[in-house]
């Protein structure tokens, strides 16, 4: 028999509680599911809520828990509750799905209840209005909220460098006077956030334009921190550096949800900080168990993130500019070949196919 959980004025029938999620960590379906209502909760700040409400959501599902399979769940199932919000998305290839909108705590239970405790948001939200020409046929504009930039630690760089790459993007967003926001990945690296200005009466960008401005910032800090930090797309050419990631900004890219619960042995969770305990937090210490208590001892370090949106105009600006001369940067494979960006090759099979009578093949 299904259990019932009273959530944002409904009932949501959710099973198999007792069923182990995280057999060597001791927690069940049902301390997940507690804990992402806990995460939703007014007593804590509703950090859950700050961050993915309205948001397009690609669910990540392990319906027998962390140590059993695990898919995507691209596309919301015909049979789920009519209340449910969703939208229409696209992938690279321009295939549509029909995604979930976190609209409300419910929304999130239905989608754990699921197995779906790794939580992909995309990087705009759905407002009233938006929701409203999607109903009549029409397309909704997709303007970013959000510049990610992920601090990727290749194989012999700990942890210890990337907290180092994360304070130097800090700074290198307060030396242009824009404040950013910094989070666990849930497993070896750090995201750096910069919520995007999207007011009527600012500038306004979609992920084209944010990723360009993430582009700005991977060379701009590559360039001052060359024996830290790389920009280099190809992993043949990073080394023993940090990469920061501008293509997670690229259309249709969804990342690692804050306060999203990885699929490792000991339920961590990709947690928001405070900047200034970044020099002595062990993110592996950032989980299922301990994060509600830390919140209820320090609260949401997010808490005024999106209500603090930052200008980046500067940044997108300067990629803009640069293209003609500068070019673009690489984009992922799946993408389609991009204007003013260089060779899809790795650099050591454009070697591999160069005549040296002849220079590269054409």
């Amino acid at each position: 028999m299904a259990d019932v959980v009273e959530v944002a004025g409904r009932s949501m029938p959710v099973s198999s509680l007792d069923k182990a999620y995280f057999p060597k960590a001791g927690l069940t379906k049902g301390d997940v599911l507690d804990y992402f209502v806990a995460l939703c909760s007014d007593e804590y700040g509703a950090p859950m809520l700050n961050t993915m409400r309205d948001r397009p959501v690609l669910l990540q599902r392990y319906p027998k828990g962390a140590s059993g399979p695990n898919f995507f769940q691209k596309r919301i199932p015909d049979g789920a509750p009519d209340w449910l919000e969703t939208t229409t998305v696209e992938t690279v290839n321009g295939t549509p799905s029909r995604a979930l909108v976190m609209a409300d705590a419910a929304h999130v239970v239905w989608a754990v209840n699921l197995g779906a405790f790794t939580l992909h948001p995309w990087p705009y939200r759905l407002t009233a209005e938006q929701r409203a020409v999607e109903r009549n046929g029409g397309v909704p504009s997709r303007l970013v909220d959000e510049l990610r930039i992920d601090l990727d630690p290749v194989p012999g760089i700990g942890f210890e460098e990337v907290r180092e790459a994360a304070r130097l993007v800090r700074d290198w967003f307060a030396d242009r006077s824009i404040s950013s926001y910094v989070k666990t990945s849930g497993s070896k690296g750090l995201h750096v956030y910069v919520p995007v200005d999207r007011s009527p009466t600012g500038p306004c960008y979609d992920s084209y334009a944010v990723r360009g401005a993430a582009v700005t910032v991977a060379r701009s800090l590559a360039r001052e921190y060359p024996t830290l930090l790389t920009d280099r797309w190809w992993k043949e050419e990073r080394g023993s550096r940090v990469f920061i990631d501008f293509n997670q900004n690229a259309p249709h890219k969804t990342v690692f949800g804050a306060w999203s619960v990885r699929a490792r042995v000991g339920a961590q969770v990709s947690t928001p900080l405070f900047w200034d305990e970044l020099t002595t937090i062990d993110p592996d210490s950032l989980t299922v168990e301990t994060v509600v208590p830390r919140l209820a001892e320090r609260g949401d370090p997010w808490a005024e993130m999106y209500r603090n949106p930052q200008d980046v105009a500067a940044l997108v600006h300067e990629f803009e500019a640069g293209l003609e001369t500068v070019g673009d940067a690489p984009w992922p494979p799946v993408y389609p070949k991009q204007p003013y960006e260089p060779a899809r090759v790795a650099p050591s099979r454009a070697r591999s196919t160069e005549d040296p009578t002849t220079g590269p093949e054409a």
